[in-house]
């Protein structure tokens, strides 16, 4: 139950956080949220600090649990078309309905991990089925700096995810397929 109580309360965080932003998320916020009694994350996560650290634990296994289900529900990816639809797959999952919530959720966390390592720690990028398969898919093509390649196309298009974020629109085909050719240079 206590472990139950915790996934609760820190899906709540992660709502208020993705409604209000980093300011609005209070326990009490949680708790309302979450429809407990006033004082009940305060009893599960004692401080703000416990309180954002059990928010972005939730959030990675969330990320981690949809990157392995898409994983599961796609073939392995041999051409560069292929591994532009799963981008362009993740890129719409991360920009509507929960994953728009959990991808404004992440990048107020991100910029609250810049002072605060345990935070840094736990959303530093993991190794995942996601990052396999880039990773797979460059080395089947020849590309010889497969782990920097790697890094540097995710990070582009995490970075073209926060820009529709703030700016909104869908993320463009032409996009995803430019950067998978500059990763296979």
């Amino acid at each position: 139950m206590t472990s139950d109580r915790r996934i609760l309360l820190a899906d709540a965080a992660l709502d208020v956080l993705a409604d209000v932003g980093i300011r609005g998320l209070t326990h009490r916020a949680v708790d309302r949220k979450a429809s407990m009694p006033p004082g009940t994350t305060s009893a599960y996560f004692r401080t703000r600090t416990a309180l954002l650290t059990g928010l972005v634990t939730r959030l990675v296994q969330l990320d981690q649990a949809e990157l392995q289900t898409m994983a599961n529900e796609r073939p392995p990816m041999r051409t560069a078309e292929q591994l532009v639809d799963g981008m362009a797959l993740l890129t719409r999952q991360r920009l509507t309905g929960e994953g728009r919530r959990r991808s404004l959720a992440r990048y107020a966390c991100a910029v609250e991990s810049v002072r605060d390592p345990e935070l840094r720690e736990i959303l530093v990028p993991r190794e995942n089925a996601g990052r396999e398969a880039v990773r797979l898919f460059l080395a089947a093509h020849g590309v010889t700096d497969v782990e920097d390649r790697t890094h540097i196309l995710l990070t582009c298009i995490d970075g073209l995810i926060f820009d529709r974020l703030v700016s909104g629109g869908d993320v463009p085909r032409e996009a995803l397929e430019g950067l998978v050719a500059a990763a296979l240079r």
